[in-house]
């Protein structure tokens, strides 16, 4: 017979995790106590939801599920931004937090997490695939496994266990379950697309965050280039396909490029979606003379195909990777299309002089300073809308952001759990000074952990997105701009990190410079902070 709390950390040891990351409290300290009879770390985050930010991004970058911990009441609600934030990116998160006590349950309890105070289980449903409470040790297995499966097979994502302090001291029987092996569905559809592609005349390839998700970066490569079909991406599609391939036209949507918007205003007869829903980020700007006769769309699911644009539609449903390589499969010893592929223009940019440096210049300089495998995080906000459309992707799978959910500050976490996962991948962050005030803590949490992240703030002392938006509806903004704004030099050194305040590209340059020595030599985490034109227009205003 083995202690529930036991069997959860045998199980974290047996899939393989070198972390687990949460903040202590007494509804979930077995686990914490258990932690000590094994080599796993655990992180101590500064915020439940950083936590789960920082655990989701462990996932991405190690493919396996990773462990987030909650206590019982607020230290639960915390964790549940970071479940929609693991949703919306697709990692195989499990969230577990406390209850105080199970058989104690409908009489008063300090940090009630049942259905008689803070309901955690049905408060999680909506943002986890799975969410239940083990209300006995015998219940752990089933469970366990019915949440592991969720995690990791389909669309993967956040799950979440509630497992009340009694129950975590119990004991039952030991188990031990393996990560389940995913079964890749192909449509049966498949071989409907071969046909499509032959005859397209101006076909295009929309990728979205799925090819991350599903690591299809050669196969849409190898679907580009042996149909010579154009390729654009959504912003959250951003770094699933490189910027100096000939077929690259950027991003469509916020952050978007006007060759992307060019080519579909000249009519394309074949839409191949890769991968993404469509949303009103990914989108905005899309006019009716800009609809191709024909979509297909790959997806693993159908909750929102043919829910964005409205055109004739054919659903492949199922492992976007696996459909891809059943698509190359059929098309095997046919001989690659030829096409007149379309110019594409050097941008010019138009950078207004003014006191301070363009966000533009930072991102530019950013690319020529890091080598090309740097691994980086976009947090939410204008800052990476600005690498959407700016920094150049040299290998597929090295820019990550989400244009879905869109939690502040999650950029900052999950570089953290990446680093973390892969410390000899350069991992960079790439956040704002908003986004800094809501987690920047965290920093802290990735130098006592020795999580080497290359920080990059954008300080324009102001919430630009919104901001920028207010003007543009009413001609002014309220709540928007910092009355004390952040110095992110200081902010970091008081935590213990190295820090550099640039105002010039040739300080960015200089300091990007030196900041990959430091970590190189430190593992420790540096912050780099670009002091920005505060009025700077971002590439936001498409939409509506």
């Amino acid at each position: 017979m083995k202690k529930v709390a036991t069997l959860l950390t045998d199980h974290f040891e047996h899939w393989g995790l070198t972390h687990v990351f949460g903040i202590p409290g007494k509804a979930i300290s077995p686990i914490l106590f258990e932690l000590l009879e094994t080599d796993i770390e655990f992180v101590l985050s500064k915020h439940e939801a950083a936590s789960g930010f920082e655990a989701s991004g462990y996932a991405m970058m190690k493919d396996t599920p990773a462990v987030a911990i909650g206590t019982s009441g607020p230290g639960g609600t915390n964790l549940l931004t970071a479940a929609g934030q693991a949703k919306a990116f697709h990692a195989p998160l499990l969230i577990i937090t406390g209850h105080p006590s199970m058989k104690d349950t409908g009489k008063s309890q300090g940090q009630d997490s049942s259905m008689f105070g803070t309901d955690l289980c049905r408060m999680f449903e909506p943002v986890t695939k799975f969410s239940a409470r083990v209300e006995n040790s015998e219940r752990l297995e089933p469970l366990l496994c019915h949440a592991l499966e969720k995690a990791v097979t389909g669309v993967k994502g956040p799950v979440h266990l509630s497992i009340p302090f009694d129950v975590l001291i119990d004991e039952t029987e030991p188990f031990l379950l393996d990560i389940p092996d995913a079964l890749p569905m192909v449509s049966p559809e498949i071989h409907k697309i071969i046909p499509l592609l032959e005859k397209a005349e101006r076909p295009i390839l929309f990728l979205g965050k799925g090819v991350h998700a599903s690591n299809a970066y050669e196969e849409v490569q190898a679907v580009a280039e042996q149909w010579q079909v154009p390729v654009i991406t959504t912003p959250g599609g951003k770094g699933t396909f490189r910027s100096d391939h000939e077929l690259s036209l950027g991003a469509f949507g916020l952050g978007g490029t006007t060759e992307a918007k060019d080519y579909l205003k000249e009519k394309t007869d074949l839409m191949l979606v890769l991968g993404t829903r469509l949303s009103d980020m990914s989108i905005p700007g899309f006019t009716e003379d800009m609809l191709p006769d024909h979509i297909v769309h790959f997806d693993y699911e159908p909750t929102f195909i043919c829910k964005s644009l409205k055109a004739p539609t054919t659903a492949i449903l199922g492992d976007l990777k696996t459909n891809l390589q059943a698509l190359l499969s059929h098309a095997s010893g046919t001989e690659k299309v030829h096409r007149q592929l379309p110019q594409k223009n050097e941008e010019l940019l138009n950078i207004p002089s003014t006191t301070r440096m363009s966000a533009v210049s930072v991102i530019r300089e950013m690319r020529k300073a890091l080598p090309d495998e740097a691994v980086v995080f976009g947090d939410d906000g204008s800052h990476s809308f600005y690498g959407i459309r700016h920094f150049d992707i040299h290998k597929p799978g090295t820019y990550f952001f989400d244009d879905i959910f869109g939690a502040m500050g999650n950029g900052i976490g999950f570089s953290i759990g990446a680093a973390l996962a892969a410390p000899e991948t350069p991992v960079v962050c790439l956040t704002g000074d908003g986004c800094m005030f809501m987690h920047g803590t965290e920093i802290s949490t990735a130098y006592n952990y020795d999580a080497p992240v290359l920080f990059i703030l954008m300080n324009n002392e102001r919430l630009d997105m919104v901001e920028k938006g207010m003007r543009k509806m009413i001609g002014t903004s309220i709540g928007g701009v910092y009355e004390t704004p952040l110095d992110g030099e200081q902010f970091a050194t008081s935590m213990g990190l190295e820090a550099f305040k640039c105002h010039t590209p040739q300080e960015i340059s200089e300091a990007i410079q030196k900041a990959l020595r430091i970590i190189k030599e430190t593992r420790k985490p540096v912050v780099v902070e670009a002091i920005v034109d505060g009025d700077e227009i971002p590439p936001t205003m498409g939409r509506q």
